[in-house]
């Protein structure tokens, strides 16, 4: 078989760019982890990335658009000439230096044949110069804030949980009469007149998503290819999701803050003493709402009145300051917050 290329030189020497059949590619490339060969740079395989990945493929929007990197073997029969690498495609040829996990869930979906892969081939790389190669891409990668990714579903134009709770978050950060105006920290930076910003957007939406879905890719990649989604999750706002109706849940997100900000008003508007209105404390009342959300649904009622009522009695019943220092600033801190929310409203 032979693949047309397009060469690159750079300081470490000639590498050869190409676009294989994500099939083929998968039958040439070995990946072999450090802890198998003396000679191998690459981690384990995380099965989970692999799922996810396998999982993604189903995606109608679905792209690869970074090069798998392959060191091709010197003991291997590929070879090049001025226009085409040659290879068998029934041979390993190489190891994979960057791109294990794509291919390897391309491997286990059952979309792999919708797939061609740009590639990069590079020659004659000794083994330290493979695990340079491997170092640099994996040590210097600048994750991207998430409240900027959240942010861009804005411009999506098939609905999907992401993109309902970023303009969920986007309203309530504009309405003067919300309890998160100017609030949130939007693409997760603080601007100059926000004194009192203590959530970013980010943040917002990863936890109000919970009472929405369970897996918002799957949901995602569903709506995209007209599937129904499943109504069997048992989270308070998915149905209002699944028929559309975004506007009641923006309404039931500002009933329930509102009453939050009427009944604790010091801690809510003080992030600097307390962290109500900070990630845990927020955290802390999605953690809980599905209770007194169907509560409230049993009463037929989910106003603004009806939640103040919640937290009045947890206010008068709450044994500890919603303080940092009483409670920390971790997941388990944010579990036990809720515990004792739940608690002071039961009790």
């Amino acid at each position: 078989m032979k693949a047309k290329y397009l060469l690159v030189k750079q300081p470490i020497g000639n590498f050869y760019i190409t676009s294989l059949e994500a099939s083929v590619l998968a039958k040439i490339a070995d990946v072999t982890a450090r802890g198998e060969h003396p000679d191998a740079i690459q981690r384990d395989q995380s099965q989970n990335r692999i799922k996810e990945i396998s999982e993604y493929c189903s995606d109608t929007d679905a792209t690869f658009p970074t090069p798998v990197i392959v060191s091709v073997d010197l003991s291997s029969n590929a070879r090049i000439d001025e226009d085409y690498i040659y290879f068998d495609e029934n041979d390993i040829i190489g190891d994979v230096i960057d791109g294990q996990h794509r291919l390897e869930g391309l491997k286990k979906s059952n979309f792999i044949n919708d797939f061609q892969l740009p590639v990069v081939f590079m020659f004659n790389l000794e083994p330290y110069q493979k695990a340079y190669v491997f170092s640099i891409i994996n040590s210097k990668q600048t994750r991207v804030n998430m409240s900027l990714i959240y942010d861009l579903f804005a411009l999506s134009k098939t609905r999907s949980p992401y993109k309902t709770c970023h303009e969920i978050a986007r309203a309530l950060n504009k309405e003067s009469k919300s309890p998160f105006s100017r609030r949130l920290k939007m693409l997760g930076k603080k601007e100059a007149d926000q004194h009192a910003a203590s959530l970013s957007q980010g943040t917002f939406i990863k936890y109000f998503l919970e009472l929405i879905t369970k897996n918002p890719d799957k949901d995602s990649r569903d709506i995209k290819r007209d599937i129904i989604l499943d109504d069997n999750e048992n989270l308070p706002l998915r149905r209002y999701f699944i028929s559309d109706d975004d506007a009641v849940i923006h309404k039931i997100m500002l009933n329930l803050f509102s009453a939050v900000e009427e009944v604790f008003h010091k801690e809510w508007n003080d992030p600097k003493n307390y962290i109500l209105s900070k990630p845990i404390g927020f955290g802390a009342i999605i953690k809980m709402f599905p209770v007194i959300f169907n509560i409230g649904h049993q009463q037929g009622s989910l106003n603004q009145e009806f939640f103040e009522g919640v937290f009045k009695k947890i206010s008068s019943n709450l044994q500890k300051e919603i303080t940092s220092e009483n409670y920390g600033s971790n997941e388990q801190a944010r579990s036990q917050l809720a515990t004792d929310l739940l608690n002071a409203y039961q009790s």
